[in-house]
């Protein structure tokens, strides 16, 4: 009986030694297909996106010159620029930046480090959750609602500080849930670390804290000063202008943006205004490269400070 036992157990072994050997090669294969067709789903938007970058380089380079990028807009096609679309988006970005920024990461650092952990602060965090995903046009009529209309006084009314303002709001989700999600990746020793030395809370937030989680909060800024840039619903909602001749010099005054002056280019029916739109686009893709080169540059370095 012992014998018998045993003979059968290794004969089991032996069979569910073959299963498994079975079942890994079948892993190992369907590992091998989902890489395949990972990587054919990457190859896809990169040759889609490469494919509209060369066309709209191919039309647009020709038209680009300095007369275009320094004109202002106009019915001819031929003379027609985009030197007030760009000072407004240059406005747009900057303000926006300046506003977005620091109220995003301190309502990042509140809810990380201070909020306590009840109903209301997690209601925060589901609407700040929601808030990432709202399409724009709905902060576009927010915008109107409070900047434009309630605030005017204040905003200027239809002015580039109304733009601004809505802009914020819309991309501060964005950077709020980077940034905590950069705070939530610093390991806990840290804080008690400092904690041990004596050092306060705010200390440790911005002595420590903050630093590391720079990289991250960058990551975040770009992403939405990207989305931010690029906007038109919201911009067109609150009063910018399709066309205009003259160049913004304050933050309370009329403005236009690249991305609206694309679109009033595209919307003609002359075959030039097309190029026009073309060339536009390279120019707010330049604008787009550089701006978030020097935050690139900025998150690089802390992260070799990391």
């Amino acid at each position: 009986m012992s014998q018998s036992g045993t003979q059968t157990k290794q004969k089991g072994v032996m069979e569910g030694g073959t299963a498994f050997r079975t079942s890994t090669s079948a892993r190992y294969a369907l590992d091998r297909v989902f890489a395949v067709l990972v990587l054919v789903a990457a190859m896809i938007g990169l040759v889609v996106l490469a494919v509209l970058l060369v066309d709209v380089a191919v039309d647009g380079l020709p038209r680009l010159s300095w007369d275009f990028i320094t004109s202002f807009s106009s019915v001819s096609p031929n003379r027609a620029g985009i030197y007030a679309a760009l000072l407004g988006s240059l406005w747009l970005l900057g303000i926006t930046a300046v506003v977005s920024v620091p109220l995003g990461v301190g309502a990042a650092v509140y809810l990380e480090e201070y909020a306590p952990d009840n109903w209301l602060t997690r209601l925060i965090e589901v609407n700040i959750s929601n808030l990432a995903g709202v399409p724009s046009i709905i902060y576009g009529l927010l915008g109107l609602g409070i900047f434009v209309n309630l605030l005017g006084v204040v905003t200027g009314g239809q002015s580039i500080l109304s733009g601004a303002l809505t802009l914020s709001l819309l991309i501060l989700p964005v950077i709020i849930i980077a940034t905590r999600e950069a705070l939530r990746a610093i390991p806990n020793s840290v804080r008690e670390g400092g904690y041990a030395l004596g050092a306060t809370q705010w200390e440790v937030i911005r002595g420590h804290l903050l630093p590391m989680a720079i990289p991250g909060t960058l990551t975040g800024t770009i992403l939405a000063l990207s989305r931010a840039i690029g906007e038109t619903a919201p911009l067109i909602v609150v009063g910018a202008a399709t066309f205009i001749t003259f160049a913004p010099n304050s933050p309370f005054g009329g403005y236009s943006a690249l991305p609206i002056q694309i679109f009033d280019f595209v919307s003609r029916p002359q075959e030039a205004f097309q190029a026009n739109a073309a060339a536009g686009i390279v120019v707010l893709m330049i604008v787009l490269l550089l701006t978030n080169s020097v935050a690139i540059v900025l998150r690089n370095k802390y992260q070799r400070r990391g």
